[in-house]
Formats: structure tokens, sequence, C-alpha cells
């Protein structure tokens, strides 16, 4: 324990701090009483190490979901969550890819680029400032689509992941589970849900309250709209909140009901100290809330209140403690605990017991000092048991301070609302108890206000002359002033040509720079007034330029011909500086109501000198003049002297009146008050009448002090009222007020339309009617009428039950409306409901009604198996919205050629009961091109086309599914199409001229045996390329004795032939691959030589061959 201190210091540097773990409470004593601290917990943070493991890696197909999972260790406080790669840098996020609240990583759908190895997790335990990771994770993402095109050209057209692509898919949720959830939240902190969903494409999120709007001012949307977040929560924000996942393929709700719990929070306050005399009677009011209802235990110095001396003289109920009679000796300290299951409040209060005579604290003889017609507050602050009564006395004590122009406050403070200099003077604040009285003298200074009577005026001054601002002020003699020049809003320039005296600004040899706005302020320890000018530089002339001003101000103010409501002005208007006076502003000062403003009354044009003022009663009038010609405003003149016009009564009523309720019962009469000016008298008040309009002939009246509404109580529910609101003051009424009209409060309607009726027009629409409502059953402003309408089931037992209420409005003229897009083939329900500005009424008998068949939808799919080489098997799944009972399907079908022209058209009807058909006597090697669609009654609904094509030897490759009924986009065998055709064609036979032209070249060189060139070469694989007979078998490589990928060389090195192969020998004279008579290159270049097949292997580049230059080719293709 630290001396002279409550402070507990422990030294855990050479023990473990587990070992000081534990709840800790702070008690202290004196004679007076106990008080006691609140819990105080001490925990050793945690950062525990990631549990080994290994992560095996996970392989996803694309557009499914992912889940990578984190699951930090525990740690206290919990550690904050965030995923990195290798480099540190953190992994992006998207609408796609985001973070859950738990640390886990979401995808909902993975994409190729997502594949990588190094998804690690974090955890940072922020008490302890360590990182943990975790070990890292390797995503694979497959595209199956990829691998099995990729993958045929090797394993003869196989199949090899028969698995189907992922489809695109309505959103579900990954987190939460299931279509409702709940959540509990404690008042006063913040209010996290998340919604995190799968699908493709991704889906978005959005929310809604069911019960009401979310509080925008406190409501925010983190990870991508995926995490509602609300601050300050409170028991409004308890309630079903829905968030919904949507893409284009539909929806997908969950509801999360919120129950908002409260620790105990104090109402009005912790209890306060109480300070009691004997024999006298207090109360300790210790009042709290929570959810759920706190209860509440008193303590005396730490004790229980029920195990602490008994003490008649107080009384514990629930939160209160009372205290009658008490005697000197029973001061304690009292312990107030409210708890909950959430939490406790624990609050001390000292109430102690004693009998001190009153002193006053504040200083004995200080002095006050304001400025006149400023707010005086002259502080009295006392002590004593009982409580000290203040009162006031100036000087002679002659009577008390309690009136106007006084006001004395709780607290002993004097108040002088608006001082003058006869207020001041001294104050004597007396305190008194039963036992004693206490005197204290302080002293008001009232002093005069600071006021600059010469403003610097506008300057135009030469470039390099001397310029004088002057500023002559008034102020209370006993005040030190202070002038202070600014330029521009700051400081004057350090320069010594600005030269600063008492009432004066000089500034010598003028520049450019010192242009701008000056300003003179003059301070006090009390207020401060100021002024400014403006100074233009111009340049020299030879001749003097004519000096513009602003005009003198007009002087010698007349006030002649006074009237009641008219006043006749004089003045003298000053000198015009050159520049023609242009209009005269007139002004007065209200010194009754608004001393100190002025304000615009009139203007007259600059050649008159004297106006007739329309004037108000009950103003008391002081006029001045300002004179404005081409350079600005003069400055005021002198005051006139004062006019005073008498009180009368109102000449006008309040405007805007209105009348509404805000409950059934009752009637809100609103209007806007008169102004001050508007007044005409003191004692200003609005008499408001009103009657319910054809019932009552008298009219009720009360009258208000100045106000702006007055509500009547007990009124019918939304019935005609007229109103009237008259101006009244002391003087009498304002003139026959205008009537208004308004209602009585609103009320729900108490029925629901009548005679209601449907009729189905078609399919997709129906026509509802009803009766309207007697305006006796609405009970307020028809708002119009709401038809609910939901779909039960469709008629077809395959399609399932469908139940989501849609509403549609119509205004209240309206006695009929349509409901539009409705299911084919569906039964409905409906009823009408009736509202206005209150709400809606009960609704009508519900109805329910069938909508005939319509077209059916598309098929679900269409697909094609079986293939053989004149015949195809095509299946397909019935459309999802059949819309009635299908009565077969039409299936059409032509070919297409290679530029892309539709052939003949060949159509099929099949029953309702089949999914699928095998056409036969269908062309090889053919482009088809199919169609289907489903048929109701009511016709035939849009169909759905497919491609394929029949190819000789190879399996039918379906090209394209397109919607509807426009040209599908095609997938083509490019080996099929004519210009890829002879391009292959020209490349061979580039390669065949090529070969000629080697041939010949090796013929012009001479005869040599075979043995003698194979003697020269012995390593066929080092032999040099001769630019001479551009021979192709000299070169090879140790990959020439494979055979390339793509040909078909068989193993024994041999060619074998096939009808669209090309060889020598259909070039040559015969069938064994001589060329010459010689044979200098037979078994060079022969593919049936047996000796070198003997001798070299498969290690003959073979390049001369046309056959293996277009397998080569091919393995490329």
């Amino acid at each position: 324990m630290r001396p002279r201190s409550g402070t507990l210091v422990v030294d855990i540097s050479g023990e473990k701090a587990e070992h000081y773990e534990g709840v800790y409470q702070c008690t202290a004593r004196n004679e007076h009483g106990t008080a006691v601290s609140n819990n105080i917990v001490i925990r050793q943070s945690r950062s525990p190490l990631w549990s080994k493991e290994r992560n095996e890696p996970i392989v996803v197909q694309e557009g499914v979901s992912l889940v990578l999972q984190c699951r930090p260790p525990a740690g206290l406080p919990p550690p904050i969550i965030f995923w990195m790669d290798n480099n540190f840098q953190r992994l992006p996020q998207s609408s796609r890819v985001s973070q859950a609240l738990n640390g886990d990583l979401y995808f909902s759908n993975v994409l190729k680029e997502d594949s990588r190895n190094d998804y690690i997790c974090y955890a940072r335990f922020p008490h302890t400032q360590t990182i943990q990771q975790k070990q890292p994770i390797t995503v694979r993402v497959l595209n199956l689509d990829a691998i099995n095109e990729t993958m045929a050209a090797f394993y003869n057209d196989t199949d090899l992941f028969s698995e189907a692509p992922v489809d695109e898919r309505k959103p579900t949720f990954l987190i939460p589970s299931g279509p409702s959830s709940s959540k509990m939240v404690l008042r006063g902190q913040v209010l996290e849900m998340e919604c995190i969903a799968e699908g493709l494409p991704t889906p978005e999120i959005s929310w809604t309250k069911v019960s009401g709007d979310l509080p925008a001012k406190r409501t925010s949307f983190l990870h991508y709209q995926k995490t509602l977040r609300i601050v300050n929560v409170s028991e409004s924000d308890s309630g079903d909140y829905r968030c919904t996942a949507r893409n284009r393929l539909g929806s997908v709700h969950h509801t999360i009901r919120v129950a908002v719990k409260a620790a105990p929070y104090w109402i009005s306050g912790p209890p306060r100290n109480l300070v009691l005399a004997p024999r006298e009677t207090g109360l300790l009011i210790c009042r709290a809330s929570g959810t759920p209802k706190p209860t509440i235990t008193w303590a005396m110095n730490g004790i229980p209140i029920e195990n602490s001396p008994k003490d008649l003289s107080r009384k514990v109920e629930d939160d209160t403690v009372m205290f009658t009679d008490v005697q000197t000796g029973s001061s304690a300290v009292y312990q107030c605990n409210v708890s909950n299951e959430y939490g406790y409040l624990l609050s001390n209060a000292f109430v102690n017991v004693l009998s001190e005579p009153p002193r006053v604290l504040t200083q004995a003889n200080k002095v006050y000092q304001v400025i006149r017609n400023h707010r005086a507050l002259i502080d009295c602050s006392s002590f004593g048991s009982p409580i000290p009564k203040i009162t006031w006395f100036k000087e002679s004590r002659s009577s008390t301070l309690d009136g106007d122009p006084y006001i004395l406050h709780d607290n002993g403070t004097l108040e002088v609302h608006v001082a003058q200099a006869r207020n001041s003077g001294k104050y004597t604040c007396v305190a008194r108890n039963t036992l004693g009285i206490y005197e204290n003298h302080v002293y008001l200074e009232v002093k005069e206000p600071t006021r600059i009577l010469k403003q610097p005026e506008y300057k135009v001054v030469q470039r390099g002359r001397s310029v004088e601002f002057e500023c002559k002020v008034k102020h209370d003699p006993s005040l030190i002033p202070t002038m202070t020049w600014l330029k521009d809003n700051g400081e004057l320039p350090d320069d010594e040509r600005f030269i600063v005296d008492s009432d004066s600004l000089t500034i010598a040899d003028v520049i450019e720079n010192d242009e701008g706005v000056y300003t003179c302020i003059m301070n006090t320890s009390l207020d401060h007034d100021s002024a400014s000018a403006e100074l233009t530089v111009v340049e020299a002339t030879p001749t003097p330029a004519v000096a513009y001003d602003r005009p003198d101000a007009p002087t010698d103010l007349e006030l002649t011909d006074q009237r009641e409501r008219s006043v006749q002005l004089t003045w003298t208007p000053g000198d015009e500086h050159n520049s023609p006076i242009q209009k005269f502003l007139i002004q007065y000062e209200d010194s009754l109501h608004h001393r100190g403003h002025w304000h615009n009354l009139t203007e007259v044009p600059g050649t008159k000198t004297t106006a007739r003022l329309k004037l108000s009663p009950f103003i008391h009038y002081t006029f001045r003049v300002l004179a404005l010609n081409a350079v600005g405003l003069s400055h005021p003149s002198f005051p006139s002297r004062m006019y005073k016009t008498n009180a009368a009564a109102p000449d006008e009523n309040p405007t805007g009146v209105e009348g509404y309720g805000t409950e059934h019962d009752n009637l809100v009469i609103t209007w806007k008050p008169l102004s001050g000016l508007q007044s005409n008298g003191p004692g200003l008040q609005y008499k408001v009448m009103w009657r319910q309009k054809e019932v009552d002939k008298e009219w009720t009246s009360v009258t208000v002090a100045n106000v702006s509404k007055f509500v009547v109580s007990g009124t019918p529910t939304f019935v005609p009222y007229e109103l009237k609101v008259q101006a009244v003051n002391e003087h009498g009424t304002g003139p026959e007020p205008a009537i208004a009209h308004g209602h009585s409060g609103e009320d729900l309607p108490v029925a629901a339309p009548d005679n209601v009726q449907v009729l189905v027009l078609n399919s997709s629409l129906a026509e509802v009617h009803w009766d309207p409502l007697p305006a006796k059953a609405i009970r307020g402003h028809l708002k119009g009428y709401k038809v609910y309408y939901w779909r039960e089931r469709s008629l077809h037992k395959h399609n399932p039950h469908h139940v989501e209420k849609q509403i549609l409005t119509f205004s209240g003229n309206h006695s009929h409306g349509m409901l539009p897009g409705l299911h084919p083939f569906s039964l409905y329900s409906f009823n009408i409901r009736v509202y206005n500005g209150k709400g809606e009424g009960p609704p009508s008998p519900s109805q329910q009604f069938e909508t005939p068949e319509g077209v059916p939808g598309i098929p679900s799919s269409l697909i094609i198996t079986n293939p053989n080489l004149d015949s195809l098997t095509l299946e397909w799944a019935p459309p999802h919205d059949r819309n009635g009972r299908l009565t077969g399907y039409t299936l059409k079908y032509q070919p297409v050629n290679n530029s892309n022209e539709l052939g003949p058209v060949k159509e099929v009807a099949l029953p309702a009961n089949e999914t699928s058909v095998t056409l036969l006597n269908l062309k090889y090697s053919t482009r088809y091109k199919f169609y289907l669609n489903a048929k109701t009654v009511r016709g035939a609904g849009p169909a759905i086309s497919q491609e394929a094509v029949t190819i000789m030897d190879e399996a039918l490759i379906p090209i394209d599914v397109d919607v509807g009924t426009a040209v599908a986009s095609r997938q083509v065998d490019i080996a099929t199409q004519g210009w890829f055709i002879g391009l292959m064609c020209a490349i061979a036979l580039l390669i065949l001229i090529l070969l000629i032209i080697c041939f010949i070249q090796r013929n012009k060189g001479g005869k040599y045996p075979v043995k003698e060139k194979e003697d020269a070469h012995t390593d066929p694989e080092f032999q040099p390329m001769k630019d001479d007979d551009c021979t192709f078998g000299e070169y090879s490589d140790n990959e020439d004795h494979k055979p390339l990928k793509g040909s078909r060389t068989p193993s024994n090195g041999t060619v074998k032939r096939d009808d669209s192969d090309d060889s020598l020998v259909d070039y040559g004279e015969g069938g064994d691959g001589q060329f010459n008579e010689d044979g200098s290159f037979i078994g060079q270049y022969s593919g049936k030589s047996a000796s070198r097949e003997t001798a070299e292997g498969h290690e003959s580049s073979e390049a001369p061959s046309p056959i293996n230059a277009m397998n080569s080719l091919n393995s490329f293709v």
C-alpha cells in the first residue's frame, strides 16, 4: 500500500502473475463511516500458441462455395483475426470473398484466380502484442470443362471428368443456418449481425427491420453489406431483423430476432450525499432500471442494512431510505447495490447529520464590474446546517431585494437583468438559520460602454504620399483602454512607415501593398468596440485628382407634425464630397423592446430632406439618417429625440390558423404569433375560439398567454371544426378574425369495404371491385384502399406452395383496381382494407379466385444422348412453370451448313408424358439445330434450342443452348472448317515442293553409294547440316526416336498409311520408294529399309517424309 494513499501496488517480478488473479475491493474508513469500491477483477492476459496441424490442399470445382476455417487458440482478451499471404499483404476481400465475425474466410463462389498456396490466418493478441500464425492453406480451383477439352486430344476424346460443371444457382445462406435465429445484446453495447450467402452469380445482401426502421444515425454496414452494426443499443432496437440474399435467379431470407437486455443503469443519477440538521427529514434515493428488473439492496458502512444497528429515524422502502427526525451521531455512509444477472451498480452516499451555523463562502468586499445594459450576477455562496436562507440588501437595508429589476436564484446569486448606473453600490448578503446569522458585503460597479465616436473613413491616396486613419473612442474613465490596429484581419506589417498613436494610424510613403481594410479595435477589461475602413492606392498624377468620398452624416434631425400613428422627420444633408447623394436611409431604435438595435424604416430619394414616417403603437422611437452616394454609405447622423407612441388595441390577428388532431380525442389549434411591433401594447394574449361545424351555434373560447398553440381535449373523433384566433392586449381586442377550418384527431377505420367482387380477365390479370365506405366508418382523412393478395398454390400438383403477400394501393376515389402479374393456373386469396392518416382498418373477408391456364414456360433442359452415325436421342425435362395441364410437345429441327444457312424444317409432335425421343435417318457429319417447346390448351410456350453435329467415327458434339428463338452462338469444330482445310493443303503443297527441289539439287551433285555416306557419318546425332544439298535427314536430336504427340506412327517405326495420308510413293514411279537408277536414296529415305531399322532403329529423323511432316503438324494443332 502506498503511504498516504489508497493505491495497492503488487510487485510480480519474482512470482507468477496468475497467483494474483482474483476479485479485489477497496474499503475506506474514518470516524464518520465506511465507503467501499466496486469489485476490481484482475486476470492475466494469455496468448497461447496455435496447435500443430497439417493442412491438406483443398481442391474444389470452380463456382462452388468454400469456407476456410481459422479457429485460433482462445486468448485473453480474444485475438483480432486477419488473413494475409506469404508477403504479409492482406488478402483482397469483396462481396464474393469476405471474413466472418468468427474469423473464417467465406467464398460465395470460387474462381480460377482463387487458386494459391498461401492463405494464412493470423491472430493478434493486443494485450501481449504478439501475433500467432496458422499453417498456410492451399486452395486449387479446377475448371472441369477446360480439363476435358485438353485431355480429350491425348486419350481419344474420352471424357475423364464426367461430373457436370457447376450451374448458376439461387442464393443459400452459409451462416446463419435455418430460416431464423435469435440474438441477445445488452443495452449500450454494439449489436453485430451477419449473413453470408453462397450462390452464382454472387448474391447481394440487404437488411431491413421487420417491425420498424433501422436507426439511421447509429447504423452502419460492414463487410460488403454482410454485417449490420448498431452502436449504443437501446430497448427500441429489439425486434426482428431480416437479411435478404438476392441474385438474378432468386432470393432467400433469414430472420434474426434480437432481444435487448440491460445491466442496471441510473435513471436520475446515483444517490447524492445528504446533509441534515438534527430533527430534520430527508430522502436517499437510489433509482435505477434494467432488463430484467434489478434488485436493490442497501448497506450501511459496508454492512447489510438489515444487520446494522436499528435506527428508528430510518426506514427503507425499496429504492428509497427515508430519514425522519434524525439525531446527532446518526452520520454514516450508505451503499446502494443495484444488480441483475448482467451486472451491478454500487454507489456510496454520505448522510451527514450536522449542526452548523451559517457561513458565507464568497470573498468579502469583492468588487463586481459590469457594462451598462448588460446582465450582472452577484454571488453569495453559503454553507450551514440547516441550510441557510439568503436575503439581499442594498446600501441602507431598507428592504430586501426580491423584485424587479432583481432576481434571486436558489443558490443565493442575485441577478440584475439590465444593469444601470443607479444599480451601482454596496450590497449585503445575509445568510441565516436556526443556529445563527452571517453577513457578507460586496460591491457592484456599472461602467459606461466603450464606443467609437469617430470611425476611420475610406481613403484614396496616391502612391508615395501619406495617409491617416482616425479612430476616436469614448470609454469609461475608470477602465484602461488598449487600442489595436489590424490590416485585413491580421497584424500590421512590421514596418516603421506605420505609426500608431492613441487615436490614429498614419502610413507614410504609401505603396501598392498597403491597400486593404484597416480595423481599429478598442479593448477594455470588460468590453470592446471596432470599426473598419478601406485604403485604395492610385498612381501619382501631375494634376490633382478629384477626391471622391462617402458623404458626411446628415445633421439637425427634427420631428414635426406629430400624430398618433405618424410623424414628420426633417434633416440637413452633409457634404457630398464630389459624388451626388442617391438616397437617404432612415433607421429607428425601439428603446422599449430592443434597446441598442437599429432597424431600417424607409428610404427617400437623395433630393428630399423630409419624410412622413408611419408609426406603430407602443414604441419608443429614436430616428437617425444615413446618406448614400456612389462611394458608399455615410456615418449615421446623431439620433433624434425620442418619440413615444401610445399603446392601442392590436391592428391585426395571428395568421396561419390551423386545426388538426394528434390523438383521436383532441384538437390542436396552432397559429403564427404576432411580433413585438404588431402587439401594439403590453399584455399580449390570444383569444382562441372553436365550435363543431354544423352542430354548435355558440363559440367556445379561452384566452391564452403569448403562445402559438392550444390543445382542446375530449373532442369526438374526426369531426370538422370552425376556428378563430383573436389578438388581445391591455387596450382591447383586435379586429374580428377570419374563420379557419380543421378536424379533430383521426382514429383507425372501424369497417372493411363491402360487396367485394373479383373478375378474372385472363391468366395473369384480375379486376377487384368494392363499395366505398361511408365517412363515419373511415374516421379520418381517406387516404385510399389497400388490396392484399397472395398466391396460395398452383393448381398443378407438381408446383410448390407459394405464399408471399403483395400489396396494391389505390387512391380514395377508386372503387376498383387491377391485379397484374398473376401466375396462370393458380389459386389466389385477397382482402381489402381502407386506410386513413392514422392507419389501416380491418380486412374484408378473404376471398379466393383461380386464374385460367396460360402458355407454359420454357422446358427446363434439353440434352443430346446416345449418338450414332445417323441417329441421336433428345432428352428433356418439363417446364418449371407449367401454367396449366401440358397437352404435348413440339420438336422442330433443321440442318445448318458451314455458312450458317438453315435448311428445311421438320416438325414432330410428341405426347405430354414423353421426356425423350430418338431421331433416325439423320445425315452424318451434319450440324442440326433443334427447337423444343411445351403446349397447353392455351397454346405453345417459348422454345429451348440445342445444336449438335454428327461426325463420322466421332461422337456428337453439343454446341450450345439458346433460350427463345434468337440464333445461338456456335462452338464449332475447327477441323471441319473450309479455311482450315485449305490452309493445311497449302502447307502440305509447300512441303512437297520443297522436297522436290532438294531431290533435284541432290541429283545434280553426282552419284555415291550409301555405304560411303554411312562410313563418313558414323554418328547421325552429330551430323552438321549441309547448305549445298538441303538434306533434312542429317539433323537429329535426342528425341527423334520418339513418336510425335498426336501422330499415328506405330511402335516399330514404320508409317501406316491411311486414306488421308500422303506418301512419296504416290509421287514416284513405284511403290518401293526408289527415285533413281543407282538407288542412292534407297534405304536412306525409304520407310521400308530393313537395314536402317536394324542399324539406327528410331534415330532417323524421317524429315523428308510428307507423312511425318503432316504428323508433326497434327501434334501442334
